[in-house]
């Protein structure tokens, strides 16, 4: 409860002031004209539960489900009737309609109005503490992930690969170095947009699987092949990459790697399949498919599924991100 208070204080002293200045206006500014017997202090109650009847349910409700004009009648409607209400039951004026609502829809209105105001205000508040509240947990996700792509492991295995080529196939080295260097570009530099190019992710991909087909030659089988009908699609840099290092980090010796990358009518299907020891390895894949998930949470939160099957010891992770 005093925690509530306590985020809450600002919104809880904004009705309290709120309340005190509304009844003293109608109890003493108005008295000589409409509360000559006080009919106000009986209706008060009822127009308390108006009103945060309306804040608590009707309000988010309508618009939750983006029922503007609807909640506008529904409005008018609670305005009009509670003006009624008071006239005919509290007041007692006999007036007509038009003259009810000309001398007390005020007093209905402006709370409902206010309060609806303040209502939408803090929600619109909150929101932006959310917004603010991702985007910082994304941004220091995206860092930590960046950090760990350019990893002195990794980068030490590719230069040894590149050494041993320098040295039994001086031809291939420029190729393998170049490919270095555009892997090394894009992790560093393009992946600080929110969004890269799918052409560019799979340069990086390609890039990382040439490797891994040279360092495992002999030891393990390589199959990947990928379909797009449009390379201008735009994705999350170095979310699939997360999978597909998974695959080689997990898969034992003379085993095989599948992957599949599938991007058309705006929509990626990838999927990704190693065998691994069942006995000493069982968890372990699944070590960094958990960064991975938060990523999908922030960044596609309602447009992707993440599957992992284990059918014996294949490990099979399947990815689907919809409107590229």
């Amino acid at each position: 409860m005093m925690s509530f208070i306590k985020k809450h204080s600002a919104e809880i002293l904004i009705h309290l002031l709120f309340w005190i200045l509304f009844v003293f206006i109608s109890l003493f500014v108005f008295t000589p004209y409409y509360w000559a017997e006080n009919p106000f202090l009986q209706y008060f109650f009822i127009l308390i539960i108006i009103v945060y009847t309306n804040n608590q349910f009707l309000l988010p409700l309508f618009v939750k489900k983006k029922w503007y004009m609807l909640y506008g009648v529904v409005f008018i409607f609670i305005s009009v009737l509670a003006t009624q209400l008071y006239c005919n039951v509290f007041a007692r004026c006999g007036c007509s309609i038009m003259k009810c609502l000309s001398d007390y829809l005020w007093q209905t209105l402006v709370p409902l109005l206010f309060f609806s105001f303040i209502w939408m205000l803090f929600r619109f508040i909150d929101e932006q503490g959310k917004l603010e509240s991702i985007t910082q947990e994304r941004t220091e996700m995206e860092l930590r992930f960046l950090k760990s792509q350019i990893n002195p492991h990794v980068l030490l295995n590719n230069l040894n690969t590149i050494y041993a080529y320098s040295i039994d196939k001086p031809n291939q080295t420029p190729n393998l170095i170049l490919k270095l260097s555009e892997n090394l570009t894009h992790v560093l530099y393009e992946t600080n947009s929110e969004k890269v190019s799918l052409e560019k992710e799979l340069i990086f991909i390609q890039n990382y699987i040439d490797f891994q087909k040279i360092r495992t030659e002999g030891v393990k089988e390589i199959n990947y092949q990928y379909k797009t009908d449009n390379n201008q699609y735009l994705i999350a840099p170095l979310l699939l990459i997360t999978i597909i290092e998974n695959a080689f980090k997990h898969s034992i010796a003379h085993s095989k790697v599948d992957i599949s990358i599938n991007a058309t009518n705006h929509q990626l299907h990838l999927i990704s399949s190693n065998q691994y020891n069942i006995n000493t390895n069982k968890n372990s894949n699944a070590i960094g498919l958990e960064n991975l998930k938060k990523r999908l949470l922030l960044i596609y939160p309602d447009n992707h599924s993440l599957f992992v099957h284990q059918k014996g010891d294949i490990f099979i992770v399947e990815l689907k991100i919809e409107q590229l």
